[in-house]
């Protein structure tokens, strides 16, 4: 299926796995598409896949990734120079401040690039060098993240499959459907009406400090993930030794804090402007392609926003094809936009302020759906 395709860069390996498991083939007489699907969008997508595949466009320019990996390494080494060389008064401290953090969120976009195994030809580079820059670089758990990551590809926007959205109800709540279903039902475990105005103080911020970080430990260790844990730790014996060695701790526990503050922010802001504003539903069973296209937006092209983003704002043709380089999206944008348009299905693309202003009239928007049905007797 195409979702199976879209995941497995290796079908050969795979293959070996799915053997013992096949019980038969269909009838010839069975439908291969099942009625929710649209069987003609899905033989079209198939052939734009195949057009993708024949164009090239999976194809890694591993260059691109080293000057990525490069500029990281630099930040990061150049966060710790400026303290050594500069000293610790506020002025270097913040620039270094800045300097760490742009360094880690682009990490970030890397390792998400190498969980989708993009980078590399061989799935096993993808996965040791994903390992290095999730865990070492960042300090997370690689195979946390790509178990949740894989869920929300599976199904985004989907309440209960993907766990991107596992804020609803309970910090916000998020989609018309599900904000008047909250509102019927006098369910209230936030002042939904207010969360366009604690957003701000909340989510972007708190994410990675809080959260994300106690999740990622707690799924690795019961998951007993230890490479990952002993990855992770070499990122924390790395920092406080080289900062700690310039730094007073009431200083350095705070640039830590306020540096995944700063990043959780940059982080929350680019995630979740492609799918917070879209459709929020069960799962419809649609095909492939209509269920990434309801549930993912675009953000136009520059390369500043190729660069904030880590090419995010080309979020449509990402989730149509995870395993693609980030450096051919704009390539195969085009094709996406024509079978669009021939299918009628909406291709969104706005100005990356206006995606980001959408979060937020979105959220008021659930808000005050709810507040509406939660006051209607």
């Amino acid at each position: 299926q195409d979702a199976f395709v879209a995941f497995h860069a290796d079908k050969g390996l795979v293959s070996k796995y799915l053997k013992p498991l096949q019980i038969g083939e269909l009838a010839p007489d069975q439908p291969s598409v099942e009625p929710t699907k649209n069987e003609i969008l899905v033989r079209d997508f198939r052939e734009l896949r195949a057009t993708v595949e024949r164009m090239g466009l999976l194809e890694p320019n591993q260059l691109f990734f080293f000057l990525l990996l490069a500029h990281i390494l630099l930040l990061d080494t150049a966060a710790w120079l400026t303290l050594f060389y500069f000293g610790t008064s506020l002025l270097p401290v913040v620039f270094s401040l800045l300097l760490l953090t742009i360094s880690q969120v682009q990490a970030s976009w890397l390792q998400h690039d190498l969980g989708h195994l993009s980078v590399f030809r061989k799935t096993k580079w993808n996965h040791l060098l994903h390992k290095f820059v999730m865990c070492h670089l960042i300090g997370a758990s690689a195979k946390w993240w790509t178990l949740l990551h894989s869920q929300h590809h599976a199904k985004p926007n989907c309440f209960h499959k993907d766990p991107d959205i596992d804020m609803h109800p309970f910090l916000f709540t998020l989609g018309k459907k599900f904000s008047v279903e909250l509102g019927i039902k006098k369910k209230k475990y936030m002042p939904y009406n207010h969360q366009h105005k604690y957003f701000f103080i909340t989510l972007p911020p708190l994410l990675f400090p809080t959260y994300f970080h106690c999740h990622t430990f707690y799924i690795a260790y019961t998951k007993k993930y230890w490479v990952d844990l002993a990855w992770m730790l070499t990122f924390y014996i790395r920092f406080f030794y080289t900062y700690g060695s310039l730094l007073e701790t009431k200083t350095l526990n705070s640039l830590i804090s306020l540096h995944r503050m700063l990043e959780s922010s940059w982080f929350v802001w680019v995630s979740q402007m492609n799918h917070i504003p879209m459709d929020i539903d069960y799962d419809k069973n649609l095909d492939w392609m209509s269920t990434q296209l309801q549930a993912t937006c675009n953000v136009e092209q520059s390369l500043f926003n190729d660069w904030f983003t880590g090419h995010l704002n080309f979020q449509i043709e990402h989730h149509l094809f995870p395993s693609m380089p980030r450096h051919n999206y704009w390539k195969v944008a085009p094709l996406v936009k024509s079978l669009c348009a021939k299918h009628g299905l909406e291709y969104q693309c706005k100005p990356l302020l206006t995606a980001f202003a959408d979060i937020v009239q979105s959220l008021k928007s659930s808000g005050e759906l709810w507040h509406d049905a939660y006051l209607h007797k």
